[in-house]
């Protein structure tokens, strides 16, 4: 038989509510991913979150292959995923993690997608933050390095080329499964690296969030002897100084020291 101890409950007292801080953490960035993506999530935890600034993250549908045609079929979930991060509250900067969806999209729609569901928020794309990034450290020329085939190649060439950037050349991989681009090796990178650089060429872009080229960064840097911007390192780099986190970290790469371009506030 059971106790009346233990039918007993205790009586319940309603305490004065505590005080409320304006928010769990001082800034807010928010991360829109793919489906498939390995890379971006775990990049950003290390180099953009910190006891002032929070990530947070919703994913969308993505297909590979990584084609154009198939990148241009994210468009109509940018809204929903910008609405499912922290609904009702507002962010300091979003970032679309696809750089060459950002490309072939184009970052104004990309821009009013996201603002439809966060009216005025900072918008970052991979290729925009990428351009702020290489004007920060003085390139006017530069060589591209891609995991994609040929026809995804194309539109990145193009869009660097609008940008006022001189391609001093190109080199693309093959991959068409963002999966397996996420699986190259950072040391493989560096191989890739010294063999892309074109002498001539102020800095180096690595494109695709899915690859891991900014664990690479510094000793990237170190071989070919001029700047590297990847996507993520760019994204990364603009959130944080959009948070008005202005920390120089040279250990990471050159592009952690600057500051953004006057004026720049995303896409």
């Amino acid at each position: 038989m059971m106790s009346a101890q233990m039918n007993t409950l205790p009586e319940i007292t309603l305490g004065a509510k505590p005080d409320l801080d304006e928010r769990p953490l001082k800034k807010r960035v928010g991360l829109i991913t793919l489906a498939t993506d390995h890379t971006t999530e775990p990049d950003f935890q290390r180099l953009v979150a910190s006891e002032e600034i929070g990530v947070y993250v919703a994913r969308i549908h993505y297909a590979n292959p990584t084609t154009p045609e198939n990148l241009r079929k994210m468009q109509p979930e940018l809204t929903e995923g910008a609405r499912l991060i922290l609904p009702d509250e507002t962010l300091d900067a979003i970032c679309y993690s696809c750089t060459s969806a950002s490309a072939v999209i184009g970052e104004t729609a990309v821009r009013k997608a996201i603002q439809a569901a966060k009216p005025g928020v900072a918008v970052v794309t991979p290729t925009a933050a990428g351009v702020a990034g290489l004007r920060a450290v003085g390139a006017k020329r530069i060589s591209l390095l891609t995991p994609y085939t040929v026809a995804t190649t194309r539109p990145m060439v193009d869009y660097f080329v609008r940008a006022g950037f001189e391609i001093a050349n190109a080199t693309c991989l093959g991959f068409d499964d963002d999966r397996e681009m996420a699986r190259i090796a950072p040391r493989s990178l560096v191989d890739l690296a010294r063999w892309t650089i074109e002498p001539h060429a102020d800095a180096l872009f690595i494109s695709c969030t899915a690859v891991r080229a900014a664990l690479a960064a510094a000793e990237i840097e170190q071989v070919i002897a001029k700047p590297m911007v990847s996507s993520n390192l760019a994204t990364a780099w603009g959130c944080l100084r959009l948070c008005g986190d202005a920390r120089p970290r040279p250990e990471i790469a050159r592009l952690m020291t600057l500051p953004l371009p006057n004026g720049w506030t995303g896409a």
